[in-house]
C-alpha cells in the first residue's frame, strides 16, 4: 500500500494590517502577493504559487508565511531539496514551528532520507502525543529503518479505535511481520488488502504465507494481486511458486513464462521453470533456463543441483558427478545429491561408490524420521 501524506499548506492567519496601521507600499505588496500564492496553491497551481511566494521573498526576505508555504509548494512538485531549504529558512520565525517541522518531515520523506524524515517526526510527536497521523509516519520511518520494534512499540497501544484506519494498519501490519510476528502482520495486511484493494499489502501477505509453508494462503494473496497488476515487479514469480507449491504446475508455467517476459534474466522465474521442464523430460528446453539460473546465481546451490541433476540424465556422467560431490562436500546431510550419486556412480561403473552413497542415504532418511517433520 503507498502511503500518501498530503503536504499540509501553512495558512497563515493576520495578514490584513490592523486597524489604524499604515503599511508601506512593498509591504503592502508582499502581503498581496502571499495571498496570491495561497490561492494558486489552493487550486493546485504551484507553479503560480512558486512564483507568486519568491516576489514576495524578494521584497520581505524574513516573511517566514511565504518562506514555509514556498516549501509545501517546491515539494508538492517534487523539488524536495529547495523545499527543505526553504523549510529550515523558515523555521527560526515560524509561529508554529511543530507544523513546519512536520512539513520538513515529509519533504525528507517523499525523497526517501528516512533517518532525517523520522527526526523531524520525532520533534512533532514530543510536541503532539496525540497526533496519530504524525505517530504513522514515524513508524513507518522506523519501518524503514530497520527498528520495526520501535514501531510496534509506538503503535500498537494505538490501536484501539483505529482497525478501520487502513494507513494506520498497514504500518502497524507491516512493523509486526519485520519483528517477527507474521500471525498478527498478515492479518492487518489482509485487512487493509481486502479493503483498499492494495497491490502492496497482498504482496507482503502472501510472501510471509510461503514463508510460513501456508501455500493455498499464499496463493490467493499473490493471484488477487496479479488480477490488480500483474505487472508489479516480481509479483509473477511469487504467484508461480505459490502455484507450484500447491501442485498447480499448469498455473505456475503460465505465471514462470509472463515473468521471464517482463525480465528475461529473472533467476528464480529461471529456475523453477528449468525444473519444469526437467520433471517433463523437456531437455534441450530445461538446460539454458538452468545454465541463465546459476549465471545469474553463481552461489544457488539448487540451481547447481539442477543443472547437475540434467548432466547425469543425459548422459554427462563425470560433470554430473563432480557437480554433486562439491554440494555434498558444501552439505552432507543434504539427501538429494547423495541420491543422485548412487545412480551416477553405478552409470560410471563406480559400484562400491554407489553403495557408500546408498548407505548414507539410509542414514540421513533414518535420522530424519526418527527427528520428526521440521518445524
Amino acid at each position: 500500500m503507498v502511503m500518501g501524506p498530503v503536504c499540509i499548506l501553512l495558512l497563515w492567519a493576520g495578514l490584513q494590517a490592523a486597524p489604524g496601521q499604515t503599511a508601506t507600499a512593498s509591504a503592502a505588496n508582499a502581503d498581496d502577493l502571499l495571498r496570491k500564492g495561497i490561492e494558486a496553491q489552493q487550486r493546485r497551481d504551484f507553479k503560480t504559487a512558486i512564483e507568486d511566494y519568491r516576489k514576495a521573498l524578494e521584497i520581505r526576505p524574513s516573511l517566514p508565511e511565504a518562506r514555509a508555504n514556498l516549501g509545501a509548494a517546491l515539494s508538492a512538485t517534487g523539488q524536495y531539496d529547495l523545499a527543505i531549504q526553504e523549510y529550515k529558512s523558515a523555521l527560526p520565525d515560524a509561529p508554529d514551528k511543530t507544523a513546519v517541522h512536520r512539513n520538513l518531515g515529509l519533504a525528507y520523506y517523499k525523497k526517501g532520507d528516512m533517518s532525517h524524515a523520522r527526526e523531524e517526526f520525532t520533534t512533532v510527536h514530543e510536541a503532539r502525543p496525540n497526533d496519530l497521523s504524525t505517530s504513522v509516519l514515524l513508524g513507518y520511518a522506523d519501518v524503514k529503518l530497520e527498528r520495526q520494534v520501535e514501531a510496534v512499540t509506538l503503535l500498537t497501544p494505538l490501536e484501539a479505535g483505529q482497525e478501520s484506519n487502513m494507513d494506520f494498519e498497514y504500518v502497524l501490519g507491516l512493523a509486526l511481520l519485520q519483528a517477527g510476528n507474521d500471525a498478527e502482520g498478515i492479518a492487518r495486511l489482509e485487512k487493509v488488502a481486502q479493503a483498499t484493494r492494495s497491490v502492496d499489502a497482498y504482496v507482503l501477505a502472501g510472501s510471509a504465507r510461503m514463508r510460513q509453508k501456508e501455500f493455498p494462503e499464499a496463493r490467493a494473496d499473490l493471484d488477487a494481486a496479479l488480477s490488480l497488476d500483474p505487472s508489479f515487479p516480481g509479483l509473477n514469480s511469487m504467484a508461480g511458486q505459490a502455484r507450484d507449491a500447491v501442485g498447480d504446475s499448469k498455473g505456475s508455467v503460465v505465471a514462470f513464462e509472463a515473468a521471464l517476459k517482463a525480465d528475461p534474466r529473472d533467476a528464480t522465474a529461471n529456475l523453477y521453470l528449468g525444473v519444469i521442464r526437467l520433471k517433463q523430460r523437456d531437455f534441450e528446453g530445461a538446460r539454458p533456463l538452468l545454465t541463465l539460473a546459476l549465471e545469474i546465481r553463481p552461489e544457488d546451490t539448487q540451481a547447481r543441483f539442477q543443472l547437475a541433476k540434467l548432466d547425469g540424465m543425459t548422459g554427462k556422467y563425470a560433470e554430473a558427478a563432480k557437480a554433486m560431490e562439491d554440494l555434498e562436500k558444501a552439505d552432507p546431510n543434504w539427501l538429494d545429491p547423495h541420491v543422485e550419486l548412487a545412480t551416477i556412480y553405478y552409470k560410471l561403473h563406480r559400484p562400491e561408490d554407489g553403495q557408500r552413497e546408498r548407505d548414507i542415504v539410509q542414514k540421513i532418511e533414518a535420522d530424519q524420521q526418527k527427528a520428526g517433520p521440521p518445524k
